[in-house]
């Protein structure tokens, strides 16, 4: 068992101090450290808005946390010493799977992934998973999945922390589980640690979407969770936006009238209209005073129609502006006189109504963690050298940039804790245990179950992934590692697996302020 030593007030002056009556023995860190994630209703409420606005907009667009999952320098050293007796605790949930002839591995349902906010306000998420509580309340996952570590002495727990129990591409089938309290190791709270990168998460009851609903605005002012306002408009008649706005006060918006805009060939927004005119205004557009050649470029023309005289007679009365005349070989000519021009059309005025549409979603309380997906047991000082499975949603790359994994679905990894430990310096991991296995970061903080049921899907919580270890140098990871749970791990469980949560949604679907 590895304790880190500090002195707690500083180094002692004078050994004459350590007078009779005055000497004494210096406190002992304590074994556990708890930081609050979201400790009231309020800041509870005010996770779950995060993430489900715009149908789990944010849920969709986080991405896997790539903490430093390789540690450098990996050197094994002798077996670890337990620090007690082995101990358990039982599993709960148990699920019943037909067996089959096929040999395939049924992924509990109970793992998931935890999301969060980081220091730059980038959403990520890692692995996690549901394990066994008093009052069926609690997730497990890697203390570096709850804890920013931008440096030694610069932790803080994460933001906006949550664990979504088989997450799938935006779907929560079990509902979204807010992070109330952390509770880890004093040396992984306090020093950054990796050889106690482990975490236990006390969680309130999941929320599940109750569907949208359309309100009033006072029950839309009143309501605590997911809201919008959508404004509908509608083009109406003048006298239905008098009454609109004049009778009963609802909003409304006047486009004014708009001229048509006489504009010149080069501008684009012209339209080519051409304008008839009388003759006199047509000779002044050409140019001329009088029956000569029309100009090269003059925005003017004629158009002529050859016709009888009764037919240009009628056509005369029924056009002002041509002009009819007979010609010397006795036809009747009629002629109409055009300038050019291009037009920028103009526009009626228009009466917008518009109405304000208030939408509330309701939350449904999805009830405990443990009553939905079940919780793996626990395990401690257990000896090495025996199977587990390791679960986790791996979807970073490999040392060498290959990508196998995508991060959408678990995967898993069956193989026997190592005998000796793995030490990293870099990280002051001295004590870790590991398993030959090829996953990749977005598994960390995923469960290392030991003597799991196939069929029941269950089995003791043993360790879970910290780091990533490339041990022959290929570029590819071959390596995963975990604390060693012993005795101070077992004391920090049954801590944080006797304490209460909560809920936070309301009778009418509201969430709890």
């Amino acid at each position: 068992m590895k304790r880190i030593l500090l002195p707690a007030g500083g180094a002692v002056l004078a050994s004459g101090m350590l007078a009779a009556g005055l000497a004494g023995t210096a406190q002992a860190a304590p074994d556990w450290a708890t930081d609050p994630l979201a400790a009231n209703n309020a800041a509870a409420t005010s996770v779950v808005n995060y993430w489900t606005a715009s149908d789990n907009e944010a849920l969709k667009k986080a991405t896997a946390y790539y903490h430093d999952a390789s540690a450098k320098g990996w050197k094994s050293g002798g077996g670890y010493s337990p620090d007690g007796k082995p101990g358990a605790v039982l599993p709960t949930g148990e699920e019943k799977v037909v067996p089959t002839k096929v040999k395939n591995i049924n992924l509990p349902k109970n793992i998931g992934k935890v999301f969060w906010t980081d220091k730059q306000g980038n959403n990520r998420w890692a692995s996690g998973a549901s394990i066994q509580s008093k009052y069926r309340n609690l997730v497990v996952t890697a203390a570096h999945n709850v804890y920013d570590t931008a440096g030694v002495g610069d932790a803080e727990v994460l933001k906006n922390w949550v664990f979504v129990p088989g997450y799938y591409q935006g779907k929560t089938p079990y509902g979204i589980y807010v992070g109330k309290t952390a509770w880890t190791h004093y040396d992984f709270d306090v020093y950054e640690d990796y050889d106690r990168d482990y975490a236990f998460v006390t969680v309130y009851n999941g929320v599940f979407s109750g569907g949208i609903k359309r309100v009033t605005e006072n029950e839309y002012k009143s309501f605590t969770g997911p809201k919008w306002v959508e404004e509908k408009k509608a083009s109406v008649t003048k006298e239905e936006y008098e009454k609109w706005v004049g009778t009963t006060g609802n909003a409304g918006e006047v486009i004014a009238k708009v001229d048509p805009q006489i504009t010149g060939p080069d501008d684009k927004r012209g339209t080519y209209a051409p304008k008839e005119v009388s003759r006199n205004a047509y000779l002044q557009a050409a140019g001329i005073g009088g029956p000569a050649v029309v100009k090269p470029g003059a925005q003017a023309f004629t158009e002529t129609i050859v016709a009888s005289k009764e037919e240009a007679e009628k056509y005369a009365q029924e056009h002002s502006l041509c002009y009819v005349e007979k010609k010397d070989n006795g036809q009747w000519v009629i002629t109409r006189y055009y300038v050019k021009q291009w037009v920028i059309a103009g526009s009626d005025a228009k009466y917008i109504v518009k109405d304000n549409q208030f939408f509330i979603e309701l939350s449904k309380d999805a009830g405990r963690l443990g009553d939905n997906v079940g919780g793996q047991g626990f395990a401690w000082n257990q000896k090495t050298g025996q199977a587990v499975f390791i679960f986790g949603y791996p979807e970073g790359p490999h040392p060498d940039g290959d990508k196998p994994f995508t991060g959408i679905t678990p995967k898993w990894v069956y193989g026997k804790t190592s005998g000796k430990v793995y030490v990293s310096a870099a990280q002051k991991i001295e004590e870790h245990i590991g398993v030959k296995g090829a996953l990749t970061p977005g598994a960390d903080g995923g469960p290392w179950v030991l003597k799991y049921n196939n069929n029941k899907r269950l089995g003791y919580v043993n360790g879970v992934t910290s780091q990533f270890g490339d041990q022959d140098g290929n570029g590819r990871y071959d390596l995963i590692t975990s604390a060693y749970f012993d005795g101070e791990t077992a004391d920090i469980y049954k801590k944080a697996a006797n304490v209460w949560s909560g809920r936070i949604v309301g009778p009418n679907g509201e969430l709890y302020k």
